[in-house]
Formats: structure tokens, C-alpha cells, sequence
């Protein structure tokens, strides 16, 4: 009796223990911060911003972004069909952010400030100089090598694949050849806003007359619908990856080519270091665009890659950017598709173009360059999945805002060169092209 009590007393210390440690490892946190905490920052936040008391340009604008952004990606990842189907968080923070401008729920001063920190402050290219070059200098030689020009024929399969499928879906519906692949197909596969539809519209003047404001009107709600459907699919796929694992390299798009990344210890001057290396070379990017017809992004993942396979960069700075772009994926990339919701999405602009025609040919945009970038791909040794979502996708969506957004939504953050280059040099080649269609499809 007394042995049997004696044994429940030592037994129900390390039941409790257990309880305890399987409370810690479920303890719900937002950004790492006990919820309580982060509604009390949220709650700060929006006083600030509705009693228009907040810091001006790039401290009130991160702040917003941020705990918006946070908040935003956190709802989206626990909801159960947003989070499987819909892109998560990503999508959340993008088009929660847009419908809080429709609504008229942020102040016209805090959209301007954002405005003006996402675009003239350049918080976009920023970003994105992290990631092209932390991820390029930190990445294997070999592989960048290996890749090499085999990446444009899953491009030109996802291009031809677009405007395939978009033609035979357009047809079903209604829609002209002409309409299906000029008008929807190619400022959809065209890289974006800038590197694309703006001067896709000046090439579509110049050749079939009309001011080139009315084809801005008639390819933004294409290009914007697009993406939505760009960041759905690329979650899709995600979970595809998940269901057959030989379609996926989680990440890396070589096949047949596994690279553990080495660790590095955590060095705040070697961050230091990465930031400076990530607007250096994005400043030697932008230096090149004024004497080479190339966009300054396309030209700076040439330059990064050609330091990287020449081995001429210090082992300091190649720790330094690596450990830089993934401070800066990790902690802002849900704050900068708050702001991509806020500065580059027109909610206005998507609900118009919801007809039943437009949704289906916009559809079959970006079916087509998932299965001719998946396909071709494959051939040339790539992982499907992998080269679906980025010469598929990151073609179809608009641009470096997109390019974040879809690789957020298929959770392969460390594909942003190869993202970065169907963006942009798949975007010239789609301006290329129209030029080439409009006289024969007119």
C-alpha cells in the first residue's frame, strides 16, 4: 500500500513535467511575441496612425507594415483554406492591405507615406538587392553553372505554353486570337508594371494607333489578375511538391544536384557587411542599365553570378550577404506585401475585371506557363516544381512584387534569382515578341 503510494508520488512530478514541457513547445506566438504583447503593439500602432501621430517617411511606414503585415500573415497562415488553397499569409497581407485602402480604413496620409517609402524611398529594391544577392553569393558555383542558359527553355515553354492554353480557353469563351494573346497573354508574361505593361502599352500605341493610356487600361486588369491567380497556383503546387516528393527539390531547382547549404555563426558586423555588399551591387546593376538596354535587376543577378563562379569574393562577404538576406526574408517579407497591397494593387482595378471570359483566358495564362515551364523543365533536368514556379509563375505575375508574393506562397524564398530572372529578362523577351505578333495577329 504504502509502495503503491509511494510510486504515484514520484510518478506524478514527471507527468506534470511532461504537461509543462508540451505547453511550452505550443505556446501561440505573433513575430515571436506572446499575442498579448502583440495586440498591445497593434493597439499602439493604430492609435498612432488614426490620431495621425505617426513618425513620418521610413519609421511610420515600417511600423505599419510590419505589425500589419505580421498580423495579417499570422491570420492567413491559421486559416484553414486560405492557408491550404489560397496562398496564407502571403495573400492575406497583400489583398488585406488593398481592400483596408479600398475601404478607406488607413488614413490617405499613411497610404501616401507608404507609397512613398515603397516606391521613391525604395523600400522594393531594397529588399529584393538582399535577396538576389545573399542568395545568389550564398548558393553552390557549381549549380549556378550547371543551370546556366538551360533556364531559358522553360521560359520559352512557359511563354508558348501561355499563350496555347489562353488561346484555347479564350476560344471556348469568346474571345478573339487577338484579344486572347495580346490583349491578356502578354502583359500577363510581360514582368510586371514598369518592365512591362508601361512599355508593352508604348510599342501597342505605336503600332495600332490610340493613346497609350488606353492600353494601360486594357492590360493592368490582366496583369493583375494574373498574379492573384500566380500566387493560388504557386501554393498549389506547394502542396502538390508535398504529396508527390519527386516532383520537388524543396527548393532547389536542379535535379540530381543536392547542395547543403554550410552553416555560418551569426555575426552582426558580417550582416553589416551583407547590406553594404547588397546595395553595392545593386548600385553597379542600375550603373550598367544606363549604358546596357537591360533592367538594372537583370544585369545585377549577370553581375552577382559572374563574382560568385569567378571565386573572387571574400569568404567574409559571401558569410555577410547570406547572413543579411535571410535577416531580411525572415523578418520583412510579410511587411513588404503589406506594402505591395498598399503601393502596387488596385482592388478597384481586379474587381472589373471579374467576367466570367476574362477569368477563364487569365486562367489559362497561367495554367499553360506552369505546364510548359514544368514540362520543358523536366526535360532539361530540373525539377518540375521547382521550374513551374519560377520560369512558369514568376513570368506570369507582375514582377519583383510578385515575385515575393509567389515565392512566399509556395515557400521557396531561396528561388528569388532565378524568379528575379524570368521576371526580367523573360520580360524583354515578351516585348520582343509583341512587337513581333501585333503585325501578324492585327
Amino acid at each position: 500500500m504504502s509502495s503503491s503510494a509511494e510510486r504515484v508520488r514520484t510518478q506524478q512530478p514527471v507527468k506534470t513535467n511532461v504537461t509543462s514541457l508540451n505547453h511550452e513547445k505550443k505556446a501561440v506566438t505573433i513575430f515571436g511575441i506572446p499575442p498579448i504583447w502583440f495586440f498591445a503593439i497593434t493597439a499602439l500602432t493604430l492609435v498612432s496612425m488614426y490620431t495621425g501621430n505617426l513618425p513620418g517617411g521610413m519609421l511610420g511606414s515600417l511600423l505599419v507594415m510590419m505589425v500589419l503585415g505580421e498580423l495579417f500573415g499570422w491570420i492567413g497562415d491559421k486559416t484553414p483554406i486560405l492557408k491550404t488553397y489560397l496562398g496564407g499569409g502571403a495573400i492575406l497581407a497583400i489583398f488585406g492591405a488593398a481592400y483596408m485602402v479600398y475601404a478607406g480604413l488607413i488614413p490617405d496620409s499613411t497610404v501616401t507615406m507608404i507609397n512613398d517609402f515603397m516606391k521613391d524611398g525604395g523600400f522594393l529594391n531594397f529588399y529584393i538587392a538582399a535577396l538576389i544577392t545573399g542568395s545568389i553569393l550564398g548558393m553552390n558555383k557549381q549549380i549556378l553553372i550547371k543551370v546556366g542558359l538551360k533556364y531559358f527553355l522553360p521560359i520559352f515553354g512557359a511563354v508558348f505554353g501561355a499563350m496555347i492554353v489562353a488561346g484555347l480557353f479564350g476560344a471556348l469563351v469568346g474571345f478573339s486570337l487577338t484579344d486572347a494573346v495580346l490583349v491578356i497573354t502578354m502583359p500577363i508574361m510581360g514582368g510586371g508594371m514598369g518592365a512591362g505593361a508601361v512599355p508593352m502599352s508604348q510599342i501597342y500605341s505605336e503600332l495600332m494607333g490610340n493613346d497609350p493610356s488606353y492600353y494601360i487600361s486594357m492590360l493592368v486588369p490582366a496583369l493583375a489578375l494574373g498574379n492573384v491567380f500566380a500566387i493560388i497556383l504557386a501554393s498549389m503546387l506547394n502542396i502538390l511538391g508535398k504529396k508527390v516528393p519527386s516532383l520537388t527539390g524543396n527548393g532547389q531547382l536542379l535535379k540530381g544536384f543536392e547542395y547543403k547549404e554550410e552553416k555560418s555563426s551569426f555575426d552582426i558586423q558580417k550582416m553589416g557587411i551583407g547590406l553594404m555588399a547588397a546595395i553595392l551591387f545593386f548600385s553597379i546593376g542600375t550603373l550598367a542599365a544606363g549604358f546596357i538596354p537591360l533592367h538594372a535587376y537583370a544585369l545585377m543577378i549577370i553581375i552577382v553570378a559572374l563574382a560568385k563562379i569567378a571565386d573572387i569574393i571574400p569568404k567574409n562577404i559571401l558569410d555577410g550577404a547570406n547572413q543579411w538576406y535571410k535577416f531580411v526574408a525572415k523578418n520583412w517579407t510579410l511587411a513588404l506585401l503589406f506594402g505591395i497591397g498598399i503601393a502596387y494593387t488596385d482592388l478597384n482595378t481586379v474587381l472589373e475585371a471579374l467576367t466570367l471570359q476574362y477569368i477563364v483566358t487569365v486562367l489559362g495564362v497561367v495554367v499553360g506557363a506552369v505546364i510548359g515551364a514544368g514540362l520543358l523543365g523536366k526535360l532539361v533536368g530540373f525539377y518540375p516544381i521547382e521550374s513551374a514556379i519560377t520560369a512558369g509563375l514568376c513570368m506570369a505575375n507582375m514582377g519583383g512584387t510578385g515575385d515575393v508574393a509567389v515565392l512566399s506562397s509556395s515557400r521557396r524564398m531561396e528561388l528569388m534569382p532565378f524568379a528575379q530572372i524570368s521576371s526580367r529578362l523573360g520580360g524583354a523577351i515578351i516585348l520582343l515578341l509583341a512587337g513581333l505578333l501585333i503585325p501578324l495577329l492585327m
